[in-house]
């Protein structure tokens, strides 16, 4: 198993398109064609981890948090950063991380954190607007089959829990070819007409060329039409955050109280209790203090995340409870989420859980 390989599971998940534009998931220290003898998870690259994945033979090591998040002008060792570059340089070991992209899908860090709590009926708290592309073209009726199974194939036509979804309408085609065209039905110089079958399918726009790709390869027109449309619909299994629901609803203070046994934590930060009962929950794993609006539009009664400010706290204005866990705390279990994803399909592979202590806050 090569690097690339293990890259690839990942972004299967998560796909690098998806980080923010301020982010720098992906591979960054290493080669991609490298063989992989056995793999460290962590959620940030520390030289203790480093040192680490040397003592455990591991020469790739799949974290969370990126390693380099700007760009680097020297390598003198300087600051960590730098000094763990060269370790992993100078030891073959090479580096991968998979962050905001994680954050922005439906099973990624927020997803595993309401698995954790047992919430049901759960969606993204904010999803992504503009992202998504509508497909309309038109094909022989008697290719309309072979067509939709190409664009299915390439990622298109996915809504939600539902694959292979288009729209299809019969109609008539007319054209014309001239002297240089090799139509693939009716003769040069002559009209023609069609009986043709509009398809409408949605797609992400990032996997656009990928779906025009598989398009032009399969349609058998010479010059086949086809529109990209953009769209204005919110994609529900990408965004910021989960929402979901508790099967029995708990009072504050017991629901609080469990939070701290699950995420293993000695205190929460939190606004007033405000006498009611706990159903609806958002939460957003790291720092999530952005998307308390959303909480409070959607009707949540209580909101989790991490790295609230003073004044912060002040917006919940009694009308959600704000429970601050910590940063590192609401992402510890992503190790969980990159172990299932790389052991599911390689069962046997070495993959292990650093055991490094790399959370930079500590409590008295």
């Amino acid at each position: 198993m090569i690097v690339k390989s293990i890259c690839e599971l990942i972004e299967e998940v998560a796909p690098l398109a998806l980080q923010e534009s301020y982010d720098n998931a992906g591979l960054l220290v290493g080669e991609s064609q490298m063989e992989v003898t056995s793999i460290l998870i962590s959620i940030d690259i520390t030289e203790k981890v480093i040192e680490e994945a040397i003592r455990k033979k591991c020469n790739l090591i799949v974290s969370h948090h990126p390693l380099i998040f700007t760009g680097i002008k020297k390598l003198v060792g300087q600051n960590e950063v730098q000094r763990c570059v060269s370790m992993a340089i100078k030891n073959d070991i090479a580096i991968y991380a998979a962050h905001t992209n994680l954050d922005n899908v439906l099973h990624g860090v927020s997803g595993k954190m309401a698995e954790k709590i047992g919430l049901i009926h759960v969606r993204i708290l904010q999803p992504k607007r503009n992202a998504l592309l509508k497909l309309i073209t038109y094909v022989p009726k008697i290719h309309s089959y072979k067509l939709r199974e190409a664009l299915f194939e390439a990622g298109a036509g996915q809504i939600g829990n539902y694959d292979s979804c288009s729209f299809n309408m019969e109609g008539t085609g007319t054209f014309r070819a001239n002297d240089e065209a090799k139509p693939y039905v009716g003769e040069i110089n002559k009209f023609h007409a069609e009986a043709e079958t509009r398809i409408e399918v949605i797609l992400p726009e990032f996997i656009k060329f990928k779906v025009l790709e598989a398009f032009l390869k399969t349609h058998p027109y010479e010059e086949p039409a086809y529109d990209f449309v953009s769209l204005e619909n919110d994609w529900n299994q990408v965004g910021a955050g989960v929402i979901g629901d508790l099967n029995v609803e708990e009072n504050e203070m017991d629901f609080l109280n469990r939070i701290k046994s699950i995420f293993d934590i000695s205190f929460i930060r939190h606004t007033d209790f405000l006498g009611k009962k706990i159903k609806k929950v958002a939460l957003c794993g790291g720092s999530g203090s952005s998307f308390l609006p959303d909480a409070i539009s959607a009707g949540a009664d209580v909101y989790i995340s991490g790295d609230f400010k003073y004044h912060e706290f002040f917006e919940a204005e009694n009308r959600i409870l704000i429970a601050d866990i910590g940063h590192f705390e609401s992402e510890q279990f992503t190790k969980d989420i990159f172990f299932e994803i790389i052991t599911k399909k390689m069962p046997t592979f070495a993959v292990q859980i650093s055991d490094s202590k790399t959370n930079p806050i500590n409590y008295l």
